[in-house]
């Protein structure tokens, strides 16, 4: 049995690896070695996350995914859950979460009969919290989008303030001709922010794709 520990922010600007430290003194307590930590800034919303799926490809069945939360895992819709958490059954993962005591027991079972009772209540605990982990993220987005509303109707809205030294860093590598692909490379960015950057400084697209 391996213990993969799979870290997520959903921004670039979140720290990844604020709970590493969590997990770690879990592994610690439970006598278990992290083969690996897998790091990601993605939304928990979008099945979109490279990490996640790699640590899944390199996993065998009887391994541990370790997380803090399950909204880490999972903030997706119904239908995303069923495909990924299909895809975890299938490969025979069990998913051990700080937040969810019922998971710890999968790390001593002893016999089959014992561990396909955890794992059963285990599948349904892990349900539930990512119906939760789904609601909280799209009344938050929606308690978000009220109050932009609400600003901009009172002319307060500014939208987000410009990352004015991200943006001197794209210019730059605009400037030097490095590719659309290349900046996000370099220094991380979205390419909507590319994007942005060429626009407001008329700087020639074509390179986007190279």
């Amino acid at each position: 049995m391996r213990v993969w520990a799979y870290l997520r922010a959903s921004t670039k600007e979140q720290d990844a690896e604020r709970a590493k430290s969590e997990l770690q003194a879990f592994a610690d307590l439970n006598n278990l070695k992290v083969s690996k930590y897998f790091k990601e800034n993605e939304s928990g919303a979008s099945l979109q996350r490279p990490q996640l799926f790699l640590l899944l490809e390199i996993a065998e069945r009887g391994d541990i995914l370790l997380c803090e939360q399950i909204d880490r895992i999972s903030r997706l819709t119904g239908e995303d859950w069923k495909t990924l958490r299909a895809i975890i059954e299938s490969k025979g993962i069990r998913v051990v979460s700080l937040d969810l005591p019922t998971s710890h027991q999968l790390l001593n079972v002893q016999d089959e009969f014992t561990s396909r009772m955890f794992e059963a209540m285990n599948s349904m605990m892990l349900d539930m919290l990512a119906a939760v982990s789904r609601k909280d993220y799209e009344d938050r987005r929606r308690r978000q989008k009220t109050g932009i509303e609400r600003s901009k109707k009172l002319g307060l809205y500014k939208g987000r303030p410009i990352n004015q030294d991200l943006h001197r860093k794209v210019l730059e590598l605009l400037s030097d001709g490095k590719s659309w692909n290349k900046i996000q490379d370099l220094i991380g960015c979205s390419r909507a922010t590319i994007a942005k950057v060429a626009k407001l400084n008329s700087a020639d697209p074509v390179s986007q794709n190279v």
